[in-house]
């Protein structure tokens, strides 16, 4: 959907989507096995080319600084993205409880005359709580999640024939409290339409370092998140869900055109159960489907985003991600 569903998200994403979106959930599920794998174009071509003995090592060196050297050395002109996520929860209408973690690996290898290894490398992890109030029957619902979010992270460059041996000092590593928070208003008319806002980071929360490491992570900046959406009902059993969000309204990310954070999206809803998702945002198109039961949720998707800086549309990064999550 583009990244537009700060409106819409009415399940355990709510979280860290909109916490405001707990006021919706349907019914009360405890998952486990909350899982999220997502790869780029690049890294799929590089994980599963050559021989069929060797896809097998070349899909774990993917998810580490080092192996995705080893990928890229051969490939120059080509960057890798990777990201693993696991996040337990018991997520019920109000309430969401859980612990995060994720794991994000980038590389990227140059094609002029002494290009380096550049590498990127970022583990998040902690428990997070978060809570909704929904008053005048539900058209205004508030809501926060805290995350005692532990971050490590490295970013570097090298020589694409050297391999990379990090050590703690190279890292930076640190804890805090972040906060999100949202609110939504839904006015009792035809499509509901649903207004609502976002606070990443709120109160600008730092990271403390920790001892033996590099220093503290950069601090998250503060931004603000806004969205529309109309949600008409087109059948018994079918609705329509269109919205569209303005990322970052108060410009924190002065770099970047305001039209690369604008997202669009559309979803078809079938009996609550089947979904197919289009989108737009960061000026490339995206898609997806989706299934949802009390006991199992499945989302396929692809979307991209665009690597250069303040361009728009400069340069595409397709990518693919799997979520499963299954409990009861």
């Amino acid at each position: 959907m583009g990244n537009a569903f700060i409106s819409k998200v009415d399940d355990s994403a709510a979280a860290f989507y909109n916490p405001a979106g707990l006021g919706t959930v349907r019914a009360p599920h405890f998952h486990l096995s909350n899982l999220h794998m997502e790869v780029n174009k690049d890294w799929i071509d590089l994980g599963t080319g050559g021989k069929l003995t060797d896809a097998v090592s070349n899909f774990t060196k993917g998810f580490k600084v080092d192996g995705t050297r080893n990928l890229l050395k051969d490939h120059p002109g080509s960057f890798s993205h990777s990201r693993f996520q696991f996040a337990p929860n018991f997520t019920a209408r109000y309430i969401s409880i859980g612990y995060l973690y994720s794991n994000q690996t980038r590389g990227a290898f140059g094609t002029h005359a002494g290009a380096q290894y550049e590498y990127a490398k970022r583990t998040d992890h902690g428990p997070y709580v978060a809570l909704n109030l929904s008053l005048f029957g539900g058209l205004f619902k508030i809501g926060a999640t805290t995350t005692y979010l532990t971050r490590k992270e490295v970013f570097g460059e090298s020589d694409i024939n050297t391999a990379v041996d990090l050590q703690d000092t190279d890292f930076k590593k640190g804890s805090a409290f972040v906060f999100t928070t949202g609110a939504k208003l839904t006015l009792p008319v035809y499509a509901l339409p649903t207004f609502a806002v976002k606070v990443n980071n709120t109160g600008s929360q730092k990271f403390s370092p920790s001892d033996g490491f590099g220093g503290a992570p950069d601090q998250i900046k503060e931004s603000v998140d806004l969205g529309f959406s109309l949600t008409p009902q087109i059948g018994q059993t079918t609705r329509v869900h269109f919205e569209v969000n303005l990322k970052d309204a108060t410009d924190e990310f002065a770099d970047v055109d305001t039209s690369r954070k604008i997202g669009v999206g559309l979803e078809l809803d079938l009996r609550r159960i089947f979904f197919l998702r289009l989108g737009y945002g960061d000026g490339f198109g995206s898609g997806g489907l989706g299934i949802r039961t009390r006991k199992l949720e499945f989302d396929l998707t692809t979307y991209a985003v665009d690597r250069t800086n303040s361009q728009f549309r400069g340069e595409e990064d397709r990518r693919f991600a799997l979520s499963i999550s299954s409990g009861w």
